[in-house]
């Protein structure tokens, strides 16, 4: 068994909790199985392939109406089973405003 890489505690579903993946422009969704999860990610059970997809980034519906969602990226596979982490509003890389170089500062 590979050693444990995520931090965090985690709640492990026995059953494992339904729920969907969608693309964040809505062009595929998938079913799923939530193994378990934790406050910065999951393990998830794909249905169908996920060859193909754009799992950069992602939403997991964790409702049937959609209201529940966290926003995702993948962070591995194997198999059927996917892990991903869970992206924050703020996570985007944000462009840094710089000053050139040589600049004054009372100019």
């Amino acid at each position: 068994m590979a050693p444990e890489r995520r931090k965090g505690d985690r709640i492990v579903f026995e059953r494992g909790f339904p729920a969907h993946m969608m693309s964040i422009d809505g062009t595929w969704r998938r079913a799923c199985i939530m193994e378990d999860i934790s406050e910065i990610g999951a393990k998830l059970t794909v249905e169908g392939s996920v060859e193909g997809l754009n799992l950069k980034e992602f939403f997991l519906l964790l409702s049937s109406t959609g209201l529940a969602y966290r926003r995702c990226e993948l962070a591995w596979v194997n198999g059927d089973q996917i892990g991903v982490n869970f992206l924050k509003q703020g996570d985007k890389k944000k462009k840094i405003a710089r000053r050139p170089e040589n600049q004054d500062a009372d100019a």
